[in-house]
């Protein structure tokens, strides 16, 4: 299928305490959609359901991460959520804890909507 790149957006997220990578990669997904509207949608009467997720979560362990239950928690599209090697892990010296700093990479495609649609003068 012939797509076409819509968004992408970028988000942060940690654990503090837990060195929990998914709850890190969680917050880092939700932290880049708060920064992202499709209107598109709305705008062109188009179903959600054509839109292909693809998001990469970085993290130092990827291997410690549930993609799939990643995924699940995506509101809208086809999501695919694939983990990378990246991220952070901070040591805090007073106390011997590490925290965990996961990035998201959040891309939303479309097939092409050559020909689909046209602006009317209304």
């Amino acid at each position: 299928m012939d797509e076409q790149r819509i968004i992408i957006e970028m988000g942060m997220g940690n654990d503090l305490h837990g060195m929990d990578y998914q709850k890190a990669a969680r917050r880092a997904i939700e932290d880049a959609m708060r920064r992202s509207t499709l209107p598109i949608f709305g705008a062109l009467g188009l179903d959600h359901t054509e839109m292909r997720v693809q998001v990469t979560i970085g993290v130092q362990e990827p291997g410690a991460l549930d993609t799939a239950a990643l995924a699940e928690g995506l509101p809208r599209g086809r999501a695919e959520v694939r983990a990378v090697a990246g991220g952070q892990n901070m040591v805090d010296p007073a106390s011997g804890d590490t925290q965990v700093v996961a990035t998201a990479a959040i891309e939303a495609f479309l097939p092409r909507q050559t020909g689909r649609w046209r602006l009317s003068e209304s």
